[in-house]
């Protein structure tokens, strides 16, 4: 028999393993789910490998590459269990962490609380080294080798092992981080170290420095999994060698080789795999406007794409910890499936951030659970059946019904309105994340479409277009395998930038094309290292301007092409464009207003095959008859009670269906609850759109 090409994508979550398999030749995609292992991440990715090789009658020496979303970063990050960490910086600016940067929390409208980020390294565990360079990076003082042996000593002699180094303008030349980083390889091998020139080559100190030391925490956590992974899919395949890539936050893959040297660049692994799954299944369906909504176990992920394409940011935050590195513009609110519901101690109901996950899990997983959640609010009021995987595993609905019932009794409501009230403040929660990225942006809600997906993604979709007056809904085919999906369309990326500070009136055009220049030589050799033709490589250009005098920039497409002044004005004119959208002004034509540049940026792309996403057919006779697997009583609102409410079964749906809520939609992985009013029509590429009856 001759040999299959088989690409997988994998994506582990906190309670499921979401697998997609790509025949490359016939073009076949096949998805499943097995539940993760939060003990060893690595038993779920190979248990969701085997089960999809047995559904495809597949062998491992079949698979041609596996892209792998993860959450070994993020979680390291948001549970806030950084390990030992040391740091060292230039001579007198030992403070700088501790300087840091100031904000108003949101929600405290005119506080007068003002709040820092709790310090990622203990200022018992700053070094600092002399030496000093100007931010032309012209040496103002010689490196101090003396000190920066007695600071490598000092670490090795405390045992700590992971290293952070940033040191003042190493932006503009390397230099000395290079001989610190080669001091510490020589007096402290066993070190582990991330220097700022590596990790992020721009200003502003504070930010270098806590995006250095993020990588430096994730780093042997992120190598550890990532090695192990490998591994273990050279031993399950005899031997050969697979093109293992993992998804980076940038919208991106990289190989696993590469992603080790950097982890943080992983640090919105998942959630990018998902907005670019979603960004695609819209764009081919005919929606360029859209908001995804990414609800998995223990959170929801909410982003924005725009024709096609995930809005990107580099002032994103993973927990505490600012990370200056582009990202996905993702917004994660702790409102997932395995949220739990608690009193407060002023007796009122909340729900999340914390969760159940996947072990215990919810009281109706029957693991072990102790506090009711979101799942068991669904269960209980029959939007969701009494299993999950088309009945791979049974729910306990009465353990359930106990637990709801015992908040209920304390909040001194009954049963129903406890249960719609968890699922009323989750979707708030939920809604307020989606205006974070939508409106705080400029943008207006009411002409998106709202792209559902992961196992608990669609369950209050309903409630969303109700809550934000959003245009519909989009629920993809499989839809809690879409961040999975999404890891088959990713291309390779790598980001690189330098800090070129400059009014636009005395832009040195020479020099800036002599910096862009030398980025893109870097993208060009990484992109050879992954394999690259010469002929495939392509590059992006971006630059981060502003308005003289402002503190922060926007970042703007740049052509390509030689820098000149007609290349400057484009710049300008976009920026103004940009700068109104965000900001409702712009100085455009204002000659006292200049514009700056700040930051030059070149992103160097690998493009990979996409999957075709297939059409589907008509289905004939009525939809009801053909669809309807059985009926059960649902609660969507606790003042009408219980309906009657015919449960679809989502595979026996054709295109052009149209039907009417209330209903329950159900497939393998998911269940879509329709609300009364609102109407489901089944589009060419098997995705659920639904709006408003009133919307017709």
């Amino acid at each position: 028999m001759s040999a299959r090409r088989i690409r997988i994508g994998i994506d582990t979550g906190g309670t499921f393993t979401d697998v997609v398999a790509l025949d490359e030749d016939s073009g076949e995609l096949v998805t499943t789910k097995t539940p993760s292992t939060p003990g060893n991440p690595a038993d779920g990715f190979i248990a969701g490998i085997e089960k999809i090789l047995g559904i495809v009658g597949a062998a491992g020496g079949d698979i041609t590459a596996v892209s792998h979303g993860t959450t070994v970063a993020t979680n390291k990050l948001l549970e806030g269990k950084v390990e030992a960490l040391g740091f060292i910086t230039t001579e007198g600016y030992e403070f700088m962490l501790e300087i840091a940067r100031q904000s108003v929390p949101d929600g405290y409208g005119n506080s007068y609380f003002w709040v820092k980020p709790d310090r990622i390294v203990p200022a018992d565990r700053v070094r600092t080294v002399g030496g000093r360079l100007d931010f032309t990076g012209a040496e103002v003082r010689p490196f101090d080798e003396d000190q920066a042996v007695a600071a490598a000593r000092w670490f090795r002699d405390q045992g700590i092992t992971t290293i952070g180094v940033c040191l003042l303008h190493a932006y503009a030349d390397d230099a000395h981080e290079l001989r610190m980083r080669d001091i510490l390889r020589r007096e402290h091998p066993d070190a582990v170290v991330s220097i700022s020139s590596e990790v992020l080559r721009e200003y502003r100190e504070y930010e270098r420095s806590m995006t250095t030391l993020v990588d430096a925490a994730v780093k042997p956590n992120v190598s550890r999994y990532v090695t192990n992974i490998s591994d273990r899919l050279h031993g399950f395949t005899g031997g050969e060698d697979i093109p293992f890539y993992v998804m980076k936050s940038n919208g991106g893959v990289l190989s696993a080789d590469e992603v080790v040297h950097q982890p943080i660049t992983t640090v919105l692994s998942g959630p990018a795999a998902g907005a670019l799954g979603a960004a695609l299944i819209a764009k081919v369906a005919g929606f360029p406007k859209i908001l995804t909504c990414d609800g998995g176990g223990t959170s929801t992920d909410v982003s924005v794409v725009l024709d096609g394409e995930p809005t990107l940011t580099t002032e994103g935050t993973v927990g505490a910890y600012p990370s200056k590195i582009p990202m996905i513009d993702v917004v994660t609110v702790g409102a997932g499936g395995g949220s739990i519901a608690w009193l407060s101690p002023e007796g009122t109901l909340k729900v999340g951030p914390h969760s159940a996950g996947a072990d215990p899990g919810p009281l109706c997983y029957a693991k072990g659970g102790t506090q009711p959640t979101i799942t068991d609010a669904h269960v209980t009021l029959g939007r969701i059946p009494p299993h999950l995987l088309g009945g791979e595993i049974p729910l306990d609905v009465e353990a359930a019904r106990a637990g709801i019932a015992d908040l209920a009794d304390r909040l001194g409501l009954d049963f129903e309105r406890c249960a719609t009230g968890i699922l009323e403040i989750s979707a708030w929660n939920q809604a307020n994340a989606l205006r974070q990225v939508s409106v705080k942006r400029g943008l207006d809600v009411r002409d998106f479409m709202l792209t559902t997906f992961g196992g608990s993604g669609s369950l209050l979709a309903c409630r969303l277009v109700d809550i934000l007056d959003l245009a519909g809904v989009v629920v993809p085919p499989n839809p809690g395998n879409v961040s999975a999906f999404g890891l088959l369309t990713v291309d390779v990326k790598n980001d690189y930038v330098q800090t070129h500070v400059a009014k636009e009136s005395a832009l040195d055009h020479a020099a800036v094309q002599s910096v862009l220049d030398d980025l893109t030589h870097r993208a060009r050799a990484a992109l050879a290292k992954e394999g690259f033709a010469p002929e495939d490589h392509r590059f992006q250009r971006t630059i981060d301007v502003r308005y003289v005098g402002q503190a922060f920039e926007v970042r703007v497409a740049a052509p390509e092409g030689a820098v000149d002044q007609a290349y400057v004005e484009q710049v300008a004119e976009t920026f103004h464009t940009e700068h109104h959208q965000l900001y409702g002004y712009d100085f455009r034509g204002d000659r006292d207003q200049q514009v700056e540049w700040v930051n030059l940026r070149v992103t160097g792309i690998g493009p990979i095959t996409r999957p075709e996403i297939p059409t589907l057919d008509k289905a004939a006779g009525d939809v009801l008859e053909r669809a309807v697997r059985s009926r059960r009583p649902v609660c969507f609102d606790a003042e009408q009670g219980y309906v009657e409410t015919p449960v679809v079964w989502r595979g026996d749906l054709g295109a052009g269906d149209t039907f009417v809520g209330p209903a329950i939609v159900e497939e393998f992985g998911s269940t879509i609850p329709v609300h009364p009013g609102f109407e489901v029509v089944v589009d060419d590429w098997a995705n659920l759109v639904i709006r408003k009856e009133s919307a017709r």
